[in-house]
């Protein structure tokens, strides 16, 4: 599947007129059928776009793509330089300073509006058994929806 993944995304690269260095594709330990894609380009910008709203169209289009090809249901999430990764890391360490704040003065505190792959990745991380004393939940509509840390006990 590796191989059919940079197969199929290299054109959509050559057509946009995107020079880049390496396509590296990586699974998840626990997610057989998960696909990291990242894309090492000195025109991250381009492919990135307003609000990561380009990536995201081209990680939409390569699904649809692979779809035709694979013999088995799977995801994918694309990457350039790593630009997901760094939002992830950035959105856990926001996530968890909110839970010092929510376990110094049991007030809960509210995220800013996320994307749903960002909320379901903080309700994620706050499951491990160190924040079992803090709880999450959506609130909001559409581009507003955030999540809420509150303590448990």
């Amino acid at each position: 599947m590796e191989e059919i993944i940079e197969e199929t995304l290299r054109p959509i690269l050559e057509l946009m007129h995107i020079s880049f260095d390496k396509i590296s594709v990586d699974t998840e330990e626990d997610q057989e059928h998960h696909y990291n894609i990242n894309i090492q380009t000195d025109e991250a910008r381009h492919l990135i776009g307003y609000h990561g709203g380009t990536l995201h169209a081209i990680q939409h289009l390569l699904k649809v793509l692979l779809s035709k090809k694979a013999e088995h249901m799977f995801s994918v999430t694309l990457d350039v330089d790593n630009y997901r990764k760094k939002q992830a890391d950035n959105v856990i360490q926001i996530a968890e300073e909110k839970v010092d704040l929510v376990r110094n003065d049991r007030a809960p505190r509210r995220l800013p509006p996320m994307s749903p792959y960002f909320r379901r990745l903080v309700h994620l991380h706050l499951t491990q058994p160190e924040f079992e004393d803090v709880a999450t939940a959506s609130e909001g509509e559409g581009n507003y929806r955030a999540v809420v840390i509150k303590t448990t006990a």
